[in-house]
């Protein structure tokens, strides 16, 4: 019986690395203002490593796909949070602007992308054929959530102890998750005799392929030559300009702008990743039941509508209305990204782990440019106001490209290397 339930003991190893990855990303919206206090920088000027970081997540992710196959996930993952870790620690030694783009940008950029969105579709590929849209949302909710729900801590203690503390306190919780993966996550089900959970049938274990770039690459031209590929790319760069790029670094200097204190602003983001744990987990549980495009659809037209009154919103104190906000937009922070690895699915086969990396690329490029073009935003008209009405019309543009979505007659060729798809009891 505990073998038969690996899965799910992989799956919450996961989850907990997710959250531990997830820590220094809550930083940047959070230490904006005592960096600013310190060393004099502008808000563009953080912007643009907060860019970097956000660009190199999401453009590692489908390499990092393509290195689980080939060396394996627990030490891809293992590696990836020492990197995290070495990269929030060095932070507390930096002395100019540079140093900020180095540290936070470049090595927890690339650390933070090793442990990206691919590595949910990976493990939700390989241990799950029942319920990977349900378990897809509760890893999904756990890199989020986790990222959100850092921030009054972080808040708290750089405004207490100061922001060097608060980078060493992420650092450390990075290190801390490495030897549960290490002792605990599984590659594949197959090396303990036990089917994919749902599944009927052991699947041998894949022989690990070379050409690792190569594989990604093709997996990137072979989808760049259908439709879908770039209907979903757009609608997911869309998705992470209006989450990580505005919203997660620029909504507390944002609330202080009107008077609002940095913690109790943190505070509502952390809310935000509260609610955040429902919407997705019930995204998942729905996309296992209503078709995505819908769904999709559905989430960013409500997305956008909430980002065009949010202006409106901001006050000195918390008001009923931004607590409706705030729970309406947790419920629909990462919601979008179960129906878009179903989609990712149904529209690659075998390949969606790598394809639905470089759809995850377009995500975080969205949200460099929109962390960048709202600091500029800010500092150019002294308000973020336009950046959230673009936000809104954006998002609902994403709607649209949502609805577009379709399997093409032909599929791309499949990247050697995936487990063979199974059939789920029942």
């Amino acid at each position: 019986m505990i073998r038969s339930r690996w899965a799910w003991v992989v799956a919450g190893v996961s989850f907990v690395a997710l959250i531990g990855a997830a820590g220094f990303r809550a930083t940047p919206g959070a230490l904006i203002e005592p960096l600013q206090a310190e060393f004099g920088w502008s808000t563009g000027t953080i912007g643009l490593a907060v860019s970097v970081n956000l660009l190199l997540f999401g453009l590692t992710a489908p390499f990092a796909a393509a290195l689980m196959e080939r060396f394996g996930v627990r030490k891809v993952v293992a590696c990836a949070l020492t990197l995290v870790a070495i990269g929030s620690g060095l932070t507390v030694f930096m002395t100019t602007s540079w140093q900020l783009v180095l540290f936070w940008g470049v090595l927890v950029g690339l650390g933070t992308g090793s442990m990206a969105l691919a590595f949910v579709a990976t493990i939700t590929g390989r241990w799950f054929v029942a319920q990977r849209g349900l378990v897809t949302g509760v890893l999904t909710a756990g890199g989020a959530t986790g990222q959100l729900v850092f921030l009054p801590v972080v808040a708290s203690l750089a405004e207490s102890s100061g922001w060097r503390s608060a980078s060493v306190v992420v650092s450390v919780a990075a290190l801390a998750v490495v030897p549960l993966v290490l002792f605990f996550l599984r590659e594949y089900p197959a090396d303990l005799g036990v089917p994919p959970y749902g599944g009927t049938e052991v699947v041998p274990r894949p022989v690990p392929v070379a050409g690792v770039a190569k594989r990604a690459i093709t997996a990137l031209t072979s989808a760049a030559r259908t439709g879908p590929f770039w209907f979903l790319a757009g609608g997911f760069a869309i998705c992470g300009a209006t989450t990580n790029g505005l919203v997660g670094t620029h909504f507390i200097p944002a609330a202080h702008d009107h008077g609002m204190p940095t913690t109790t602003a943190a505070g509502l983001l952390a809310l935000v990743g509260l609610f955040d744990i429902a919407g997705t987990i019930l995204s998942g549980w729905l996309t296992d039941r209503v078709d995505p495009r819908i769904l999709l659809a559905t989430y960013y037209a409500l997305r956008g509508a909430s980002l065009l009154v949010l202006p409106q919103l901001f006050q000195d104190s918390v008001h009923p209305s931004m607590l409706v906000f705030i729970i309406f937009y947790g419920l629909d922070w990462v919601a979008t990204v179960p129906p878009t690895v179903a989609l990712c699915r149904e529209v690659f086969g075998l390949s969606a782990p790598i394809v639905f990396g470089w759809v995850f690329a377009s995500h975080q490029i969205g949200a460099a440019l929109a962390a960048t073009a709202a600091g500029l935003t800010r500092d150019h008209f002294g308000d973020y106001a336009p950046a959230w009405y673009a936000a809104g019309v954006l998002s609902i543009g994403a709607a649209f490209l949502s609805t577009k979505v379709r399997r093409p007659a032909a599929l791309p060729e499949v990247p050697a290397g995936d487990p063979a798809p199974q059939r789920a009891r029942g």
